[in-house]
């Protein structure tokens, strides 16, 4: 049996995951790929740096590009994230005639059209499972299983870490910072975690499952991105009291023949499924016109689950399925896209939380503004608020003012919420999320 020859670039958390799998359980891959898989060279940041005992006979080098020159290796897998030098190392080694499986969404949604014009140019593939949901399998589903329909609309939790820290906030009654602490400690969240708590990790997922859904090319800059990290724990349990979960919700809709997408903070109904996904995992419910809802769930982040996807891509080189459905795949080819709905337009309901001066007429203040831009109250939060019998004469004390609305238009609401930044009744912060009703 002719083995695999595998060369990995970035021995961090997901690479040691690969390692440990391939070097671990030889006899499955055999069973799995119907011949060996070898580990034959691993490129690492830093040589001195402690290594799992499965890496002990295995080759190490610190530049990334032996491993891609290497006329030894059949594929080469890409682990170490970012854009440069990981764009270089993929284009060289389809250049060499290497398959290539990759876990990096920065580098495909930045250079997806580039790389995968290079791949089919070589006449190779390129695998990329680990990129969006961790162990869920989404792109073979939407790539695979479910190519009969014409996707309708994509709900999503694609962003293990943020959905973790919302779950230990409202879970421990824990706030935010805390709870980005607990994420990094578990190895769900990067020393830097900006990509995952603002919304950029699960808008670049998005805008795969995009391409893949609809044929559509889209970056995140052209649809609304919000993180969770102007989320305070107050948030998570007012929406409780009103019978919701906050969830960071990456969406993707048809409306009137449009694409509508957005990625923020949202509230959705405690009865569904996507409120009840907690802790790292990832949830992704995808709509089809055949086949209607169908839901996809399992662990999104962490060192197993994304390494598992990794090498489900694998075995799909090594037994050609890959080679076969990579060239059939519509992503960045010349089909027409659907048009962006304009983010004005989209169509929902709002949680509003205010800080409100505790005098009289600020209600009607506030409701005066909404309802000269036909914004409806749905239900009032605001809890009974003490005596503030040491606050100095001449000022007010402050309490929350919590507002569900009816259903109204975004470009209604930014345009009541540049009135409402003009009464002098409000302070700061003011939270405005939609409602995935």
């Amino acid at each position: 049996m002719e083995p695999l020859r595998v060369g990995m670039v970035g021995v961090g958390t997901v690479g040691s995951g690969v390692a440990e799998i391939l070097l671990t359980h030889p006899e499955r891959m055999i069973r799995r790929c119907g011949r060996p898989v070898q580990l034959r060279q691993a490129a690492a940041r830093d040589l001195t740096k402690p290594r799992a005992a499965c890496l002990a006979k295995t080759p190490l080098t610190e530049n990334p590009f032996d491993v891609v020159r290497d006329p030894e290796i059949d594929v080469v897998l890409e682990l170490i994230g970012g854009i440069d030098p990981a764009r270089k190392l993929v284009l060289e080694a389809l250049s060499r005639g290497k398959h290539v499986v990759t876990a990096n969404k920065a580098l495909l949604c930045e250079h997806g059209d580039e790389l995968f014009a290079a791949a089919r140019s070589a006449g190779r593939a390129i695998a990329f499972e680990a990129a969006v949901a961790g162990g869920v399998p989404i792109i073979h589903v939407l790539g695979q299983s479910m190519v009969g329909n014409q996707m309708t609309s994509i709900e999503a939790i694609i962003n293990g870490t943020s959905n973790f820290i919302l779950t230990e906030m409202l879970s421990k009654d824990t706030p935010y910072e805390q709870a980005v602490r607990t994420a990094q400690d578990m190895g769900y969240a990067e020393a830097d975690p900006s990509m995952d708590v603002k919304g950029t990790d699960a808008a670049q997922k998005l805008t795969l499952l995009t391409l893949l859904a609809f044929g559509t090319r889209v970056k995140p800059e052209q649809f609304l991105v919000q993180g969770i990290d102007t989320l305070e724990l107050v948030d998570l349990k007012y929406a409780a009291e009103l019978g919701y979960a906050v969830k960071l919700l990456a969406t993707a809709k048809l409306i009137d023949g449009k694409l509508e997408m957005h990625t923020q903070p949202t509230l959705i109904r405690q009865d569904r499924p996507i409120a009840a996904t907690d802790g790292a995992n990832n949830i992704i419910g995808l709509t089809g016109d055949a086949i209607g809802k169908t839901w996809f769930s399992g662990m999104g982040a962490g060192q197993m689950a994304t390494a598992s996807a990794v090498v489900a891509d694998l075995v799909d080189v090594a037994v050609g399925r890959a080679q076969l459905t990579f060239p059939h795949l519509d992503l960045w080819g010349e089909n027409p896209p659907f048009e962006l709905h304009p983010v004005e337009n989209a169509f929902r309901r709002y949680y509003l939380r205010f800080n409100v001066e505790d005098r009289p007429h600020v209600m009607a203040d506030i409701t005066d503004v909404l309802g000269r831009h036909e914004i409806s109250l749905a239900s009032v939060i605001q809890h009974e608020a003490p005596e503030h019998d040491d606050v100095p004469a001449g000022t007010s004390p402050t309490v929350p003012l919590v507002i569900m609305t009816h259903r109204t238009t975004e470009g209604q609401f930014r345009r009541a919420s540049a009135d409402l930044d003009r009464l002098k009744c409000l302070r700061q912060p003011r939270v405005c999320l939609p409602v995935g009703d």
